[in-house]
């Protein structure tokens, strides 16, 4: 039996970064990322997903460390999902939404080595670190240029960036061996819960408790191989509930989007087939109340909605437009999944009260 004890070629820690290494060999030339004229196939998102890594790596961020990232859904924010544990540090995904006290508090208090800072985000991020303490030694910055458009124009003289995500980007090696955590329990990401009392409180999930997370989502909605999800919830918002290392795991494309209206969803479920998507019962009161689309969709979508007890007419009114609507629950601490209910249970348990 001493034989058959756990070694390197049979017992590897448990981390949802290894699906990508899977997408990229089973669905290598799928397409993985779209966004507005930006299309990447698995096999094009594991090698950018490496050469982030590798540079990550390079300017001496390892384990440990705290990469943060201040972005709307866009590309860059999904690649991180990868390219930071490949690298061995620990990602930190922030809230737009938060204001410059709290982002500088939370900046802080994660010790951030690395910034990811997305144009828009500029002039919030230049505040935050404007209240640093004296002592604190602010973190490297980059730029996310993904729209030259978007670009400050005139970016504060007190801001200084490291580099552009493209240009870290470029300096890697795509034949970089990942680091693989070498305990189950290592740490993957840091998040922050919001609605608390106080100040934020932060979360450390371990790499195996989100491999079983993120499998577990997929179970508990019945994930087809290759769906198209539709990133209407936040990524930041709990690692948008797994499903960038989901998305992954099944090969499916993601369709990114840096803000939406009714118009633009139902857009995008035409164009691409979107399958799925999961939001806050407020994506799901605007899907529900748009004159844009007074027909039933051709083709089911799935949505979960999470967040808020959604009232039980928008539910029956999303579910009569062609959406297959799941009330799911969870906690920053739990991950996200602990429970999800179909739609007939859901409405039947609002109107009870």
């Amino acid at each position: 039996m001493d034989e058959l004890r756990p070694r390197p070629a049979n017992s590897h820690a448990l981390t949802p970064v290894g699906f990508l290494d899977r997408a990229a060999t089973v669905y290598g030339d799928c397409s993985s990322i779209i966004y507005n004229n930006i299309s990447y196939t698995w096999s094009q998102t594991r090698r950018r997903c490496l050469q982030l890594a590798s540079s990550l790596s390079s300017i001496g961020l390892n384990k440990g460390h705290v990469v943060s990232i201040l972005a709307p859904n866009i590309p860059a924010l999904y690649e991180l999902h990868f390219a930071v544990p490949m690298a061995g540090a620990i990602l930190n995904t922030l809230n737009t939404r938060l204001d410059a006290r709290t982002i500088s508090l939370l900046l802080c208090h994660a010790e951030t080595k690395l910034l990811f800072v997305d144009p828009m985000s500029v002039s919030l991020v230049n505040e935050a670190i404007s209240l640093f303490p004296s002592s604190t030694r602010p973190p490297l910055l980059v730029l996310i240029a993904d729209d030259d458009e978007l670009l400050p124009q005139q970016p504060s003289p007190t801001i200084h960036f490291y580099d552009t995500y493209e240009g870290l980007l470029e300096k890697g090696d795509p034949a970089f061996n990942w680091i693989r955590p070498k305990n189950d329990f290592d740490p993957i990401v840091l998040n922050y819960t919001s609605g608390t009392t106080s100040s934020p409180k932060g979360v450390v999930h371990c790499h195996r408790g989100l491999f079983i997370v993120t499998l577990d989502s997929l179970v508990d909605w019945s994930f087809p191989k290759q769906p198209v999800f539709l990133w209407t919830l936040p990524m930041f918002h709990s690692n948008g509930w797994s499903y960038p290392w989901g998305m992954a795991a099944v090969g499916g494309t993601n369709i990114c989007l840096r803000k939406f209206d009714a118009t633009t969803i139902y857009g995008l479920i035409k164009k691409y087939g979107v399958t799925h998507m999961c939001g806050a019962p407020v994506v799901l009161n605007m899907l529900s109340n748009s004159p844009t689309n007074m027909e039933p969709l051709k083709n089911p979508v799935h949505i979960i909605t999470a967040g808020a007890p959604p009232p039980a007419t928008i539910l029956s009114r999303t579910e009569s437009l062609g959406f297959v609507v799941g009330h799911g629950y969870g906690l920053t601490e739990t991950g996200w999944d602990c429970c999800l209910v179909r739609l007939e249970t859901a409405v039947e348990s609002f109107s009870r009260n």
